[in-house]
């Protein structure tokens, strides 16, 4: 009996099992240390990241879990960034910023996950496939939050129209604005939130004013920026937001 009685405190965290009793707790868990990068390649090394969900805002600024997959995309932006300072686009200051930014983040990753789990991913993936970083808050009956009547942009004028935008438009469009402008798009095509009409007549209106709710973004080039609408939307599955500042091929270039 005394050893039955040893065995019951041992396996209820030293306390005699009685009827009645509480449910002995389960151990705390060990914490889950994760790496979370920034699409402007910012790293943040977390200690504990048990309830974190893949996309999280941290410093301001949305950051993904990094895995072999995201880096291979960071790794797509590299590539287009150097393309764009090639041609001139893309400043020396700023590149230098994002390759010595890259160079760490590679380094990071090889000891992550190993030089050959890298490469396999890297030779089998594709850009417009994968879904870039965005906060994406579970469907709810009501609206996650109201619109931000603070966001104004450009913030020194006053125009006659105004569009609300919610920082889940503006955190969509964080993720993909140095790939955009590094392909010749402007900040005021992406961000604008004002007009001389009534949203969204004119061209005035930004990026951000059509990419609330269950809109994406999806692939990003120099003439477009494609917008995927959920399927509660009611819209087409894909349309594109056009750049007007760069030619486009249903404009004619009218001579002297």
């Amino acid at each position: 009996m005394s050893l039955l009685k040893t065995m019951i405190k041992h396996t209820a965290g030293g306390q005699e099992a009685s009827d009645g009793g509480e449910t002995p707790s389960l151990p705390p868990q060990p914490p889950q240390p994760a790496i979370y990068v920034s699409t402007g390649l910012d790293i943040h090394d977390i200690e504990d990241a048990r309830d974190w969900p893949e996309d999280r805002e941290i410093d301001g600024t949305l950051c993904r879990r990094l895995s072999p997959e995201y880096f291979a995309w960071l790794r797509s932006r590299m590539v287009t960034a150097q393309a764009a300072h090639k041609a001139g686009k893309l400043p020396e200051d700023a590149w230098n910023t994002l390759r010595q930014r890259f160079n760490a983040l590679q380094e990071l990753a090889i000891r992550e996950f190993g030089k050959e789990s890298l490469q396999e991913v890297l030779q089998s993936f594709s850009p417009k496939n994968y879904r870039p970083p965005a906060l994406r808050p579970e469907p709810q009956e009501k609206p996650v939050e109201a619109p931000r009547k603070d966001w104004i942009y450009p913030g020194n004028q006053a125009w006659k129209c105004k569009q609300p935008v919610t920082s889940q438009a503006v955190a969509k469009v964080d993720a993909i604005r140095e790939e955009a402008m590094a392909k010749g798009w402007s900040e005021a095509r992406l961000y604008q939130n004002q007009g001389r009409f009534r949203f969204p007549c004119g061209e005035d209106y930004g990026l951000l004013c059509f990419v609330d709710g269950d809109q994406e973004i999806g692939e990003v080039t120099e003439r477009s920026i494609e917008i995927i609408h959920g399927p509660k939307s009611g819209r087409p599955s894909t349309l594109r937001f056009y750049n007007p500042d760069v030619p486009q091929p249903w404009m004619k270039k009218v001579e002297d």
